[in-house]
C-alpha cells in the first residue's frame, strides 16, 4: 500500500480536479463488509475505498503522464446501461452541492452521470438545498441559479423532471410561481417533521407535485470529513489543499419490477487555487 499511496500522493500533488466513481455499489462485492448505519458514513466508506482500490492499480503510463484531470474510480465497478433495455429503468439522481458557487455545476454532474451510465438522458434529478451560512434562511436566490441551469438541462433533453428538496410551502410557492420548468416533486426530510404539513400538502396537490420522503442529513458531505477521507487512504498527500465541489447519487431501479439494478456516488472536487 506504501508505494501505491505514494504513486497517488504524487498525482494528487500535480492534478487539478479529480473525478471520483465508486461504480455500482452492488458490484463491490469484497469491498462491501459492513452495512454502514447512515447515509453519510456510507459515502464516507465509498470514498475511502474507491480511493484505495483506485490507487492499487494506478499505471506507471498516468504517473509518468501527471494529468490534470484525475478520474478515480472502481473499476471492476462500473457498469453501463445496455441500450436495449434503457426503456425499462428509471434512471433517478440527487444533486448535492457542497463547496461550489457555481451553477455549471449542475450541467458537470449530469453530463458525468449520463457519461458514466452510458445514456443520454436522466429521468429525474433533485436538488438538494445549496448549502447557505447559518441562521440565513434559504430563498429563492439561493436557488435560482441552480435551477435555471436545471431547466437548461431540461430543455436540451439531458434531464425528464426536476424536484427539490426540503423547501417548505412558502419556498416552494416562490420557485413554483417564478420557475419556467415547474418541480414535479418535492422531497421532505421526515426526521424534521413526522407529519406532512397541512399547507405544503395543499400546494402540492394543487399543483401536481409529488410529495417524497428522505432520511438524508442535512450536511451529507462535508469539506471536513472529505479531507479526512483522503487523508486516511493517502497519508501523503496534502488533504487541506481539496475542496468537494459536488456530490451526486444515482439510482436505477427496473420499473416492471420496482428493484434497484444500480446505485452509486460520482463526486468532483478540486485544489485550491486551481
Amino acid at each position: 500500500m506504501g508505494t501505491d499511496s505514494r504513486a497517488a500522493g504524487a498525482l494528487l500533488a500535480r492534478a487539478r480536479t479529480l473525478h471520483l466513481q465508486t461504480g455500482n455499489l452492488l458490484n463491490w462485492g469484497r469491498l462491501r463488509k459492513k452495512c454502514p448505519s447512515t447515509h453519510s458514513e456510507e459515502l464516507r466508506d465509498c470514498i475511502q475505498k474507491t480511493l484505495n482500490e483506485w490507487s492499487s492499480q494506478i499505471s506507471p503510463d498516468l504517473v509518468r503522464e501527471f494529468p490534470d484531470v484525475l478520474e478515480c474510480t472502481v473499476s471492476h465497478a462500473v457498469e453501463k446501461i445496455n441500450p436495449d433495455e434503457r426503456e425499462e429503468m428509471k434512471v433517478s439522481a440527487k444533486l448535492f452541492i457542497v463547496g461550489s458557487n457555481s451553477s455549471s455545476s449542475t450541467r458537470n454532474a449530469v453530463d458525468m452521470a449520463c457519461s458514466v451510465l452510458g445514456v443520454a438522458q436522466l429521468d429525474s434529478v433533485i436538488i438538494a438545498s445549496p448549502p447557505i451560512e447559518d441562521g440565513v434562511n434559504l430563498s429563492l436566490e439561493h436557488l435560482r441559479p441552480y435551477w435555471e441551469e436545471l431547466e437548461n438541462l431540461v430543455q436540451s433533453k439531458k434531464i425528464v423532471a426536476i424536484g427539490t428538496s426540503d423547501l417548505d410551502k412558502t419556498q416552494l410557492e416562490q420557485l413554483y410561481q417564478w420557475a419556467q420548468v415547474k418541480p414535479n416533486s418535492n422531497q421532505v426530510n421526515l426526521a424534521s417533521c413526522c407529519v406532512m404539513p397541512p399547507d405544503l400538502t395543499a400546494f402540492a396537490k394543487q399543483f401536481d407535485i409529488q410529495l417524497l420522503t428522505h432520511n438524508d442529513p442535512k450536511e451529507l458531505l462535508s469539506e471536513a470529513s472529505f479531507q479526512e477521507a483522503l487523508q486516511e487512504s493517502i497519508p501523503d498527500i496534502q488533504a487541506h489543499e481539496w475542496v468537494p465541489l459536488w456530490l451526486l447519487r444515482y439510482s436505477v431501479i427496473v420499473k416492471s419490477r420496482g428493484i434497484i439494478k444500480s446505485k452509486g456516488y460520482i463526486l468532483q472536487a478540486k485544489r485550491r487555487g486551481s
